[in-house]
């Protein structure tokens, strides 16, 4: 197995080498104190990774894939409240594709085109 993943009761693998997740807490615990983060929880660094990756933009389902939930509804449960409220940018682009061609092509009437090919776009409606 590579990657992080757990196999059997109590054990840890990662990349490859297997320790007692007792020892991998230990180790971690250690390295943080070393580093002046005494009290950090090995799942604070999960959390972390978390927060990290919605901030930069990753969709719910690849946080999920990251995270090893089984749904991405278990995902946004957990961390929804981190991904921004977009109302206001999806509200800006709908009134820009209203204002672009396309309001241009949903208010097109049966003729259009072949008025304007014929040079007599005046033409009454």
């Amino acid at each position: 197995m590579t990657g992080l993943g757990t196999r059997g009761a109590g054990a840890l693998e990662v990349a490859g080498l297997r320790a007692s997740v007792d020892h991998a807490r230990l180790t971690v615990r250690r390295t943080a104190a070393g580093l002046g983060l005494a009290g950090l929880h090995p799942h604070a660094l999960r959390h972390t990774a978390a927060s990290l990756a919605i901030a930069s933009g990753a969709n719910i389902k690849v946080v999920q894939k990251m995270l090893g939930h089984k749904s991405a509804t278990m995902t946004l449960d957990l961390y929804g409240h981190l991904f921004p409220d977009q109302l206001d940018e999806v509200a800006d682009r709908m009134d820009a594709a209203a204002r672009s061609h396309v309001y241009q092509l949903c208010t097109r009437r049966p003729g259009d085109a072949d008025r304007a090919k014929s040079g007599n776009a005046s033409s009454p409606r």
